[in-house]
């Protein structure tokens, strides 16, 4: 994977968050490619919100808060080989430590700085942003989103700390970072897994998919040893906890165009569609004809919602309102 890959889509945080939208991407904090060179002549007693310049790579330290916790160890070494051949192409982002002068905090960047140990760069290019704790959070959270780099359970953690350190609403927390409010709760629902569990998401053994599954079941744990041992897809997860429960698993009809065979939904599309409908805050439906062939219908309320899916489609963000 390449550095400039890798440190595409970085965010573009606002005085107010909250009406702005974080998750509207993160280039404008850098500004063009062109001008992604550091720095060198600004001295810490001037250097003025947004400032770009060189820094010892030892006076920068990671958020210990940061809702990324799981770090691919093979994935910051082909980071750090690109580097030492190409060099650290995007700044890191980071806040003034107040009681270290010319020590900062990294908001986002974190896997670039460690990745940049492991090359043995002795100075790193940084932009130095004056942020308050809920807007750094903020930030660090969606610049993970949006490169995918947490894992379900993270991303569940930082939704509840938004809302309960934060204290913003579900809705809040879906129009802030670009989700549904049925998503962020979805997803906050999996922290009622034993601890046990969550790890298994954490590391790559069980998908959300199953967890899911899995919320509000007294044998969990075994459960999702069931899942692993028996490499279970999250349809037959379903089954499995329905099976514990004396209980079978209801299906959705296609309706009358489905062929016969494919008339009913199984649990892989529903929640297929769940994860789509949940991603683009809109209604999806999935219709299979047959094992090849289907359709996908989205059912949008507005034109506003029309003309978003639109410009995701073309893949040409809208520019964010001021």
């Amino acid at each position: 994977m390449s550095t400039k890959t890798e440190e595409k889509q970085m965010l573009n945080p606002q005085p107010n968050p909250k009406e702005r939208g974080l998750g509207r991407g993160l280039d404008a904090l850098f500004g063009d490619e062109e001008d992604l060179h550091p720095i060198h002549d600004i001295e810490d007693k001037d250097t003025p919100n947004n400032a770009r310049k060189t820094v010892g790579i030892e006076k920068l330290y990671p958020c210990p808060t940061q809702p990324r916790q799981f770090f691919d160890a093979e994935g910051i070494q082909t980071l750090a080989t690109s580097i030492v051949e190409h060099g650290l192409l995007q700044p890191i982002l980071v806040r003034p430590d107040k009681s270290r002068k010319g020590f900062y905090e990294i908001v986002a960047g974190e896997r670039r700085w460690r990745a940049s140990q492991k090359a043995q760069l002795h100075e790193v290019p940084v932009v130095i942003r004056e942020l308050d704790d809920e807007s750094m959070f903020q930030i660090a959270l969606v610049e993970n989103l949006q490169r995918k780099d947490l894992s379900s359970i993270e991303e569940a953690r930082g939704y509840k700390r938004l809302h309960e350190e934060f204290d913003n609403s579900h809705e809040e927390i879906g129009k802030i970072l670009g989700r549904s409010r049925s998503h962020v709760a979805n997803m906050i629902r999996l922290l009622d897994l034993p601890e046990s569990v969550q790890t298994m998401v954490d590391v790559g053994d069980i998908t959300a998919g199953h967890a899911r599954a899995l919320v509000g079941q007294k044998q969990a744990f075994d459960l999702a040893l069931n899942i692993i041992e028996n490499s279970l897809s999250v349809r037959d997860t379903e089954k499995l906890v329905a099976q514990s429960e004396g209980r079978e698993i209801k299906t959705r009809t296609a309706g009358k165009t489905g062929k016969k065979g494919f008339n009913k939904k199984d649990a892989d599309t529903l929640a297929l569609e769940k994860e789509v409908s949940d991603q683009i805050g809109m209604n999806v439906s999935i219709d299979m004809k047959d094992v090849h062939q289907g359709k996908m219908i989205i059912d949008f309320k507005t034109l506003d919602q029309l003309d978003d899916i639109l410009q995701r489609l073309a893949h040409t963000p809208k520019k964010p309102q001021f």
